[in-house]
């Protein structure tokens, strides 16, 4: 089939409905198209539509396409459609995630490298298994390696294209915990091959080396793949970059097959590249964590000579109002090449509704009374999506909204209190609260990691039976137990540390029974000092668990260790509410790709979580939060929330909150701001310099700066009569914490209980 151009008919009816950048992207023939893609902007419309249109003018057979996607789902909704259009003709085409399309490639070629072709795939639980093995072989963990971390730094690396001998070549000799991490990385690669087995991570790095060791391989799915197409292009890492350029580039005459049909030999006797087509918005580059690398799409017109742009801006998806705000936002990055703005032919819409709460509760009330107003007013719970940029944010939200009676699901997480780490926590309170709790102290017997095994924890149990006592009690006699001298010696000092806990527990606070808990086992330090992100997530969430006892004790002076246990039992028992509706879909920023709802909450826009506090010190980090905002902006239809706290809880305190610089960004003209109490505010911003030196801060002035002040002189007991500037006038009746962390309960006249911050709350002592 030839690769001479044929000429579109303008009234082609897969040109039909497309604007002028539609029609020309899907029309466009040359060696290289960048179609830059805004959100809600049809991409897949454009797409499919082009591969329809090179299959039905015969300017390719369909086994000369290969498509590649992020997701097995996105790469079904691309087939539907081309079958839609063209029908049986779109049969044979390659449409499949990057990992698929290797797959398929070294099931055929992987025995020239002596893998047979019935390899074995492990996934992240295979992976796990063996690295766990691998580290209590080598007694890594007493040198901090975690399985989750060593996992992680293997994967960027495999990403990178960077194998062990490529990573033994740039270690640091005298650093013992790189030389650990090589002699794990080494082994793990020797037990991979021994079993002749590729890891997720493998497929994509092996078939680019696969490529680059066999070119006459390389050019027979060169000679293939005539015309490819890469979706979400700006998502691409290192190892996917150099697959596609493996697969595009021209091939030299002493590569090509003998087999290779005589069309498709260019003058000098090699085979022209192949077209390269790819859909992308460096707006929405949100996954550098995943080792995605915004270069490669800013870079494409360099690495792809002759490449043409299409930029598509009009949006079919939200309001003007919205696509506003979004423009005004991503304006402020400077790390795009690609300038575009959206807009859209479905009017203005509604202005942005945005809340300033004083606690994180507060908001969280917020997000569920105005779902309550729109489920009432005829929107299905189906149709609205809270977005939040940390798991740790959840647990407010979820509180709330289940109190409330608003159904709701976490999408791409686990709910709080099921949670590993959570249930590790409440193993350990349950343990101190009720010394007989065996499955308590099974679970936290060696968590985190004290070298004690199975066979010890086996031989306790048994002992345990044997003698018709508790764990509890076996332990504390284990030096009857049988076990080794060393695992003796741990359990001994275990168990002295519960039983000293035990001790305090009817006197001392739950926070303070916690507190010493997470001190005594190290449990918190250990996922904090972690390299693993995800090790430094779940210590959000366990900071996120001791604020809860915080709060409860504020709510319940009297409340004990037991009160506490029996009220998250309850909550985190509760049946799952449910409507004929569906259900309020709950999600990280980063989960929100690819959503596209009718309302969404965007929660805790405050600085330290969005920008988050990681992402101030990270080269360009700030730059992609800002992306991630902008996402999150985009996915919604006809009604957007912006919200934020004043104060909210953090570890062992409760901490004032600034707004996100990000807010800053948004003209006023396009929100409606609301504060929690009687009156509604629109803040106003005014810049100053941050730390980053590359763009201005912002900070807010007005309904903000008078909420954060300094009441450090306000002295307050139960009884006393207060006027709060939005609750009006109340009486405080309980005062919890000291110093800058004394928190009021006050019973207002009119809004009812609330709890705060005495430092910083809008109050007068009447």
């Amino acid at each position: 089939m030839s690769n001479s151009p044929t000429a579109i008919d303008p009234a082609d009816p897969l040109l039909e409905g497309l604007n002028p950048q539609q029609a020309h992207a899907v029309a466009h023939r040359g060696p290289a198209l960048l179609i830059v893609a805004g959100a809600g902007s049809g991409k897949t419309a454009v797409l499919t539509r082009r591969i329809a249109l090179l299959l039905k003018n015969r300017e390719a057979w369909p086994s000369q396409i290969l498509a590649i996607t992020f997701t097995n789902k996105a790469a079904a909704e691309m087939r539907e459609r081309i079958e839609m259009y063209i029908g049986d003709e779109s049969r044979g085409m390659w449409i499949s995630t990057f990992h698929s399309a290797c797959v398929r490639i070294l099931r055929n070629e992987a025995e020239r490298f002596g893998f047979p072709q019935a390899f074995t795939i492990y996934d992240s639980a295979d992976s796990k298994s063996l690295v766990k093995r691998i580290l209590k072989e080598f007694e890594a963990d007493s040198m901090g390696l975690t399985p989750g971390g060593v996992l992680s730094k293997m994967s960027r690396l495999k990403n990178e294209l960077i194998d062990v001998d490529g990573f033994a070549s740039q270690a640091n000799p005298n650093d013992p915990n790189e030389m650990m991490f090589l002699e794990v990385f080494r082994r793990y690669t020797q037990e991979l091959r021994r079993a002749n087995a590729f890891d997720f991570d493998d497929l994509i790095g092996q078939t680019v080396f696969l490529f680059r060791a066999f070119p006459e391989v390389r050019a027979l799915y060169q000679r293939r793949f005539r015309h490819v197409f890469v979706d979400e292009y700006q998502d691409t890492n290192k190892a996917q970059y150099e697959l596609i350029h493996e697969l595009t580039r021209p091939v030299k005459p002493e590569h090509v097959p003998v087999e290779t049909p005589p069309v498709l030999y260019n003058t000098e006797g090699g085979i022209d590249a192949a077209t390269l087509t790819v859909v992308g918005d460096s707006d929405q580059s949100i996954y550098a964590f995943r080792g995605a690398d915004i270069r490669n799409i800013l870079e494409f017109r360099q690495d792809f000579p002759g490449t043409d742009v299409v930029v598509l801006e009009q949006n079919y998806r939200s309001t003007q109002n919205i696509l506003d705000a979004a423009n005004a936002v991503i304006g402020n990055n400077f790390d795009t090449s690609m300038s575009k703005r959206l807009f859209s032919d479905r009017g203005p819409g509604e202005r942005i509704t945005g809340f300033t709460g004083v606690t994180q509760h507060d908001e969280a009330q917020f997000v569920a009374d105005e779902i309550d107003n729109l489920h009432t007013n005829g929107m299905a719970y189906r149709d609205v999506a809270v977005f939040y940029r940390t798991n740790a944010q959840t647990r407010a939200l979820e509180d709330v909204l289940m109190r409330s009676g608003v159904p709701y699901r976490l999408i791409g997480g686990t709910k709080f209190y099921e949670r590993m780490e959570i249930k590790d926590v409440l193993a350990y309170l349950a343990a101190v609260a009720n010394p007989d709790d065996g499955l308590a102290h099974r679970r936290i017997l060696n968590t985190p990691k004290r070298g004690i095994g199975d066979v010890t924890e086996s031989a306790i149990q048994r002992f345990a039976d044997d003698n018709q006592i508790s764990f509890r009690e076996a332990m504390r006699r284990i030096e009857s137990v049988g076990v080794a001298a060393r695992a003796t010696a741990t359990v001994r000092e275990f168990v002295n540390s519960l039983d000293r806990i035990s001790d305090t527990v009817a006197t001392a606070k739950v926070v303070d029974v916690l507190i010493a808990l997470l001190e005594a086992t190290g449990y918190l330090i250990l996922l904090k000092e972690s390299r693993d992100p995800q090790e430094n997530a779940r210590a959000e969430n366990v900071e996120e668990l001791v604020g809860l006892t915080r709060e409860f004790q504020v709510k319940s002076p009297e409340g004990t260790l037991i009160d506490f246990l029996t009220e998250v039992a309850l909550s985190s028992a509760a049946d799952d509410l449910d409507d004929e509706s569906g259900t309020v879909s709950l999600m990280t920023l980063h989960t929100a790709k690819g959503v596209e709802v009718d309302a969404v909450f965007i929660t805790g826009i405050e600085e330290e979580i969005l920008p988050h506090r990681i992402s101030v010190a990270e080269a360009g980090g700030i730059q992609e939060e800002r992306r991630l905002f902008y996402v999150g902006i985009t996915r919604a239809k006809k009604k957007l929330h912006l919200s934020l706290a004043t104060s909210r809880a953090t570890f062992g305190e409760i901490a004032s909150c600034m707004p996100s610089r990000f807010l800053a960004e948004i003209p006023d003209t396009l929100v409606d701001w609301r504060e929690s109490g009687r009156r509604a505010l629109s803040p106003s911003f005014e810049k100053r310099s941050w730390d980053a030196p590359s763009k201005p801060r912002t900070e807010w002035t007005g309904a903000i700066t008078r909420e954060v002040r300094d009441n450090s002189g306000l002295e307050l007991v139960t009884g006393d009569r207060i006027r709060h500037d939005d609750f009006g006038e109340g009486r405080v009746i309980a005062v919890a914490g000291d110093g800058a962390k004394r928190i009021a309960e006050v019973q207002f006249d009119e809004v009812g209980k609330k709890k705060l911050l005495i430092k910083i709350a809008p109050i007068t002592k009447l």
